[in-house]
């Protein structure tokens, strides 16, 4: 059966999303139809609404957004076994087949199953299962948690336990896992080092935390708005600094401060320019640099000789509070507050 509800629907990139009743049709082979309960609104969702073709591919519209959130299934497709009705569960961007050649590698968490198909809206059959007005709706990223219900392929989706917090564990898939994977898993960030992280927002503050559990010594967060400061000593960081506040660039501030450069550094903005300053923060020799901020068409620059002096640079994908909670219909004042810097990450209730 098909289920009619509620969606905020991105017609044309540069305006608004509007809320629109819409069509969720039912699962197919391999595919969950789930309520969602909860979802982050990410800045990789307002970046594709308004700057489309500057940082990010291009994809089709009209779609509906939303990557990060946490339900219930609903329903499930023919031949799914891993999902049943009322599972509580956290739909992935990012798929785990568990069965081909990168899954089966301790190396990576980057499986392709249907991956082309769903970076381009659409399901393993070449179709979204949301329609608006007789139209077809794509689902970004392969998941579209800006509806209320959503249909996604059973390999894109993890069951949780049945007590978590949905408007909570939401933000495990994004945000939290990818922040804080990037220090614990990607980094491997050692028991009293220096880190810096760039960008205070909800991945920097994952990353700050992944940092002190790891067992930091020095934690320096680093962001453009001040207001984030308070938090991020409260996640762990041991002092901030602004970039605006010096005449010098942040790379020699953290350099100055460290004397020397920092152990390992977290860029958490997706600036290419932010990425080339974390690099220079690190110290020769033995420096790490993670790149997981996000950004697709855009080029980085790296002095050759900063690498060759023995700093590492990788990148990581998919390895919070505060938050604020509104409504569907509150979709676009969230991402105001997103851009404004109010927001560390707004949960948007279903």
């Amino acid at each position: 059966i098909v289920i009619k509800c509620k969606a905020a629907v991105a017609w044309e990139r540069g305006k608004p999303l509007c809320i629109e009743d819409v069509d969720v049709a039912p699962p197919k082979v391999h595919e969950v139809r789930i309520k969602i309960i909860a979802t982050g609104v990410c800045h990789t969702d307002w970046e594709y609404l308004y700057e489309t073709e500057k940082g990010m591919k291009f994809r089709p519209f009209p779609l509906v957004l939303g990557h990060e959130a946490a339900g219930v299934v609903e329903s499930v497709g023919p031949e799914v076994t891993k999902f049943s009705p009322g599972d509580k569960v956290i739909p992935l961007f990012l798929p785990q087949c568990g069965e081909c050649k990168r899954c089966q590698c301790p190396k990576t968490n980057h499986c392709r199953k249907n991956w082309e198909n769903t970076q381009m809206g659409v399901l393993a059959d070449g179709t979204s299962r949301i329609s608006c007005k007789r139209q077809q709706v794509f689902q970004f990223l392969g998941v579209s948690s800006f509806s209320e219900y959503t249909v996604v392929p059973d390999t894109s989706l993890a069951k949780i336990r049945s007590d978590a917090p949905l408007d909570k564990v939401c933000l495990l898939g994004c945000g939290v896992s990818t922040g804080y994977g990037a220090a614990v898993n990607t980094a491997k960030v050692e028991k009293d080092s220096l880190c810096a992280v760039f960008g205070l927002g909800a991945v920097g503050l994952a990353a700050v935390m992944g940092c002190q559990v790891a067992g930091a010594k020095r934690i320096i967060g680093v962001d453009i708005n001040p207001d984030k400061f308070e938090k991020a000593k409260a996640f762990g960081a041991t002092e901030c600094v602004n970039p605006r506040d010096h005449s010098k660039s942040i790379q020699e501030v953290l350099v100055a401060m460290t004397d020397g450069g920092v152990d390992y550094a977290l860029e958490c903005v997706g600036s290419p320019d932010v990425m080339s300053a974390a690099l220079e923060s690190t110290a020769d020799a033995w420096g790490t640099c993670v790149i997981a901020g996000w950004t697709e068409t855009e080029e980085m620059k790296v002095k050759v000789l900063k690498i060759l002096m023995g700093r590492t640079l990788k990148g990581t994908y998919f390895g919070g509070e505060p938050k604020m909670s509104l409504p569907l219909d509150q979709i676009n004042v969230a991402f105001g507050l997103l851009k404004s810097g109010k927001s560390i990450r707004t949960v948007i209730n279903l």
